[in-house]
């Protein structure tokens, strides 16, 4: 059954979205040469305290830190460790959350460290990125589930990759229901497979962590013997970017983005609905 919440639910909600934008914003400056994840992590442990927040990574299924760290060719879940070391020109994917109240938010981005990156790893950031907010965009009434999907997979597969072939869109891992659980229904491809079949309607009050996950390669993934980090089969980098949107009356609220989504969706024409805390 797909949670439908109230306004008054979708506020708390936004609350703590915010304090997941704060911890991007934090780990974002800290993400330099020379940092280990593990400094990341503790970054973030930092924000979550001046905020009054709960971690809703630690402790999920026995994971054991408050962001997930995933460099180059770890597409999601990767444990921050002082042994990881960024390095210059790495890109690392950060995926966080936070509870207030007992109302969750979810989001993650990629980060390039240092310089010189290949033009290929930042056309496959903004391809990834791009492909989130054409998810969002279609959160609309009356859309059902496979239109979000259909958005993600339509944007990434028109976008000419560098040096040829095609992007992976991830398979095995996808975006989700959020709203008193981090993870709930339903589940939401990054691409269409018809046997899956419309998934329900967007009606307000709907709330989606919406997630696409890329690589340069394959879209196959494996899991590492941590039983957590997950990498590409084939060893080609990936990127992900991930928030979480509570449809509303008014239009979409993009809850862990500090605008509320304003400024990307009105390049897709869209006007981002009030923010219930401004």
């Amino acid at each position: 059954m797909v949670q439908i919440k109230s306004p008054e639910q979708i506020a708390k909600m936004r609350e703590a979205g915010l304090v997941v934008a704060a911890i991007h914003a934090a780990t974002r400056e800290a993400a330099v040469p020379g940092s280990s994840t593990k400094d990341l992590d503790e970054v973030a442990r930092k924000v979550l305290a001046e905020h009054g927040a709960k971690s809703n990574f630690l402790g999920y299924g026995g994971f054991p830190a408050t962001i997930c760290t995933s460099v180059n060719e770890v597409v999601v879940h990767g444990i921050p460790s002082e042994d990881v070391v960024l390095k210059d020109g790495d890109i690392i994917s950060i995926d966080c959350g936070a509870i207030i109240d007992g109302w969750h938010g979810d989001a993650a981005y990629t980060a390039f460290v240092g310089s010189g990156h290949a033009p290929e790893l930042i056309e496959l950031s903004r391809v990834t990125e791009e492909s989130m907010w054409a998810g969002i965009a279609a959160m609309k009434q009356g859309n059902r589930l496979v239109d979000v999907s259909r958005a993600i997979e339509t944007y990434i597969r028109r976008q000419p990759k560098l040096g040829g072939g095609r992007y992976g869109i991830i398979e095995d891992y996808g975006g989700h229901g959020i709203g008193t659980e981090m993870h709930m229904d339903p589940h939401l491809l990054n691409y269409v497979e018809r046997k899956r079949g419309k998934g329900p309607k967007l009606v307000p009050g709907f709330c989606l962590a919406i997630e696409p996950m890329v690589s340069l390669g394959t879209p196959k993934t494996e899991v590492l013997s941590d039983d957590w980090t997950v990498i590409t089969t084939d060893g080609t980098w990936s990127s992900h970017w991930e928030h979480s949107v509570a449809l509303t009356d008014e239009g979409p609220l993009v809850l862990t983005a500090p605008d509320g989504g304003k400024a990307k969706l009105a390049e897709h024409g869209i006007v981002a609905a009030p923010d219930p805390l401004a």
